[in-house]
């Protein structure tokens, strides 16, 4: 993560650093950043993806509550102890993740993860090896002033690097498995910084590699590649296959019911008249599952194809070029050939999963990709599409979100960008004039999801030019056998407006299949949805329904988040409460987890710095109070917001979450060490005026740029997003070297304090930019970012003009929060 270190202190090592510490220092800075982006991957078994915030929230609390601790022990942490103690903590903080994976009892596959004192535990344990890296990183750039340069240049190159490792880590490793790897890196590095410590700092580190590294080692021999936590295992001990990547973990099980068809959405009419075709089922992170089909090119046994309601467009549309957005196990590829279709394109980000499909298990799918009519391409969907000059006549996506994360209002939080009106807009720019684009998903009964999607299919509609765009729509609906009161819903946006054969199609359709019409130009289930399909202004009339159902957007791409914050402390009236009961348990552990944050925050950075600095230094420093607070809430906020908007952008939070770090990493911490040598009051003064108005036009010009490329090829678009993240990076990293050289002109006495402020300010706004974001936008939360950062540089100039005239060389190490 960006890096924020903590000042120079008066008490310095006599003795220069050794080449062991700068190498040391490399591999303990690589594995906390390799750390904290691999427990995404592990959140997102454990509670979903969305909550990749929460690592960086745990990171920075820890660090920051490690470094304080540096500070208010001074008699513990001594300048004559500094050797041992680099090698004490960054064992500790191998020992830290080895103890995280042995303990910990993580990982199930419920919302109960959710609840407060789950989540809440989560966020302490995890956060404990954080601690030893923060004062191992502390001790280092603050021990050996007069190589600090150098020392930060092996700390950045550590962190970078640690952005991409995580990605070569789960090409050879489970998640668990990768965390104990990580573990034995930490323990390296505090055998290097141990050749120049005591020999009992030494032994003990030989002791320490031997014991971390045996665990590993027995680890993967004994389970290899399902090496996973104990209740993972339980859960799940029938795999045959598991693969970790950056993306998900899948795993191939064999399908109980496999005697039996599988469909979401079969009709009630159908009758098994000979054996189905045995399947595997290839299941996503928890629990997102989906069928791989026996195929051996004899459509014959897929005939039950034909009764689901996810194929509705098949029956409508012949001899079609059909694309497939997320490809999965197949099944809507073998659907295409059933139809006999003139082609099908599958489009999967996932290449683990059409490794499986097509190569671990092809020769029991058929090895569909020989199949001339069928092509699969590995990317991200959007883009894909968007940068097609072809047309197609389905566009089709099948259950791309599950219910299991639906019910549990796991997906509340999670920014998805297949479900906004920018996205619609380009699925139906590349239809072909009649082309449909389906989007089939579960429906329980009494839910209002499908109000939204209406909603958002109406204005994406509305905005593509369509005067009437009721023609357009045709939603059905059937109630599972196997699934309760949870129906598969399938909606149908023509490009053009259904005729009138097209109507009599789907209603003999839904006659023969029992399939329930819930909305077409002449006809509609509930009044809802006829006013929401005929509405001239969706937004207008969304605000007039007791959820939230206004399209989502790219700003605002949380299709499941209908619960409006301003109503979060009102009851709502029943049948709404049924509908968004899921939603309000998630806003209420996020609020949850705001209060945690701010409580221990408080509790342990703030209340114990209290207690190391005059009270007359702190009156008499409120401006510098106002001005690291505000750059620490603005660099967090600007920081998660483009996390945000780039995973709109990248297609996929893994991208996003490793392009952002390792571009503010790297380019604040090239802005920090610009700030080397005497800075006079006018070039600090320009310095951060230009980083105002740098944020200004980033925050202008950013969208006009991912709009305008949305369609590259994901490695133009990371190359893209690192290029304009460069500039505000730089600038960002200058704000904290400055405001502690300036500080430290005054009264160097406060400079832990100052410290503290800004990494307590950073720990809640990794928090309240989610919330931000969720409720206003993403804009929104980045344009609070850019005012901490005015409110920041105000401040700064106040307390300029109260005497300072210059700030001395302190060539302090930092990223700039």
């Amino acid at each position: 993560m960006p890096r924020q270190t903590p000042p120079v202190t008066l008490q310095t090592n006599v003795a220069q650093p050794s080449r062991s510490t700068f190498a040391g220092l490399f591999l303990v800075t690589l594995a906390a950043v390799t750390y904290e982006v691999l427990l995404t991957r592990i959140f997102s078994v454990i509670m979903w993806y969305h909550f990749a915030f929460v690592a960086i929230s745990v990171a920075m609390f820890g660090m920051s509550f490690g470094a304080v601790l540096v500070y208010v022990l001074p008699r513990i942490f001594t300048v004559e102890r500094t050797k041992d103690q680099l090698t004490y903590s960054a064992l500790g903080f191998g020992y830290g993740i080895l103890l995280y994976c042995v303990l910990k009892l993580g990982f199930t596959d419920d919302a109960r993860v959710l609840a407060a004192p789950s989540l809440l535990s989560t966020y302490v344990f995890t956060a404990v090896p954080f601690v030893f890296n923060g004062v191992c990183v502390c001790l280092a750039l603050t021990r050996y002033p007069r190589q600090t340069s150098r020392l930060y240049f092996a700390d950045l190159v550590g962190a970078a690097c640690g952005c991409l490792a995580m990605i070569g880590l789960l090409r050879f490793f489970t998640g668990p498995a990768a965390l104990l790897v990580i573990a034995c890196i930490a323990s390296l590095a505090g055998l290097l910084f141990s050749r120049s410590a005591s020999t009992a700092a030494r032994a003990r580190s030989v002791i320490a590699v031997v014991v971390i590294t045996g665990a590993t080692v027995a680890s993967l021999a004994a389970h290899g590649t399902r090496f996973a936590f104990a209740e993972l295992r339980r859960a799940q001990a029938s795999w045959i296959y598991e693969k970790w990547n950056p993306f998900s973990r899948i795993m191939i099980t064999p399908d109980p019911s496999s005697t039996a068809p599988f469909g979401w959405g079969l009709s009630h009419t159908f009758r098994l008249v000979r054996p189905a075709q045995k399947s595997y089922s290839l299941v996503i992170d928890s629990v997102a599952a989906t069928p791989i089909t026996n195929y051996a090119g004899d459509d014959s046994n897929l005939q039950f194809l034909r009764s689901d309601i996810i194929n509705t467009a098949n029956h409508l549309r012949q001899n079609a070029r059909v694309l497939v957005i997320g490809a999965g196990g197949g099944r809507d590829v073998l659907s295409a050939l059933v139809f006999h279709q003139q082609s099908v394109e599958a489009v999967e980000i996932n290449g683990d999963s059409l490794d499986a499909l097509n190569g671990r298990y092809g020769d029991f799918s058929g090895h569909l990709d020989r199949d001339p009519r069928v092509k699969f391409v590995n990317d991200e969907a959007r883009s894909y599409i968007a940068r097609q000059h072809s047309r197609y006549d389905i566009i089709q996506a099948s259950l791309v979100d599950t219910f299991a994360a639906s019910a549990a209002g796991a997906f509340v939080l999670t920014e998805n960008s297949l479900y906004t009106v920018e996205a619609w807009k380009t699925f139906l720019d590349k239809l072909n004039p009649h082309g449909i684009l389906t989007f089939s998903r579960w429906y329980p009964d009494g839910t209002p999801w499908e109000y939204r999607l209406t909603a958002l299919a109406t204005q994406a509609l509305a905005e593509s030019g369509m005067a009437n765009p009721r023609a357009h729509i045709v939603i059905l609906r059937v109630m599972g056998v196997r699934q309760g009161n949870r129906g598969v819903g399938t909606m149908l946006v023509s490009k053009d407006p259904f005729t009138a054969a097209d109507i009599a199609g789907v209603e003999t359709l839904a006659r023969e299949m029992q399939f329930e019409v819930v909305l077409t130009p002449n006809f509609a289930l509930d009044d809802t949805f006829a006013r929401i399909a005929t509405s001239r202004n969706v937004p207008l009339l969304a605000s007039t329904f007791a959820v939230d159902i206004s399209p989502p957007t790219d700003d605002r791409p949380f299709f499941f988040d209908m619960l409006r914050w301003r109503d979060f402390l009102q009851p709502v009236s029943k049948p709404d409460s049924v509908y968004i009961q899921a939603n309000s348990d998630v806003v209420a552990t996020l609020l949850k987890l705001a209060i945690f944050v701010l409580v221990l925050t408080i509790a342990s950075i703030v209340v114990p710095l209290a207690f190391t600095v005059q009270r007359s230094a702190l009156r008499a420093s409120v401006p510098f109070f106002f001005y690291f607070g505000g750059i620490g809430v603005g660099f967090m906020m600007v920081e998660i917001s483009q996390m945000q908007r780039l995973i709109v952008f990248l297609g996929h939070p893994t991208y996003a979450l490793s392009v952002v770090l390792f571009s503010l990493l790297t380019f604040s911490g090239l802005g920090s060490l610009s700030t080397g040598g005497t800075q006079t009051r006018r070039r600090s003064h320009l310095t951060l005026l230009l980083l105002l108005a740098c944020l200004a036009v980033f925050g202008g010009v950013t969208p006009m740029i991912i709009a305008r490329f949305a369609g590259a090829a994901t490695p133009l678009r990371i190359f893209l997003a690192v290029l304009i993240l460069a500039p505000i990076g730089f600038l960002m990293g200058t704000a904290f070297p400055l405001g502690i050289a300036a500080a430290a002109d005054r009264a160097a006495s406060i400079t832990p304090w100052l410290w503290g402020i800004n990494g307590a300010a950073s720990v809640l706004a990794s928090v309240l930019a989610v919330i931000v974001a969720m409720a206003a936008g993403i804009t929104a939360s980045f344009w609070i970012g850019v005012s901490a950062y005015l409110v920041a540089v105000i401040a700064f100039f106040a307390a300029q003009g109260q005497g300072v005239t210059s700030t001395p060389d302190l060539r302090v190490a930092s990223a700039g929060r």
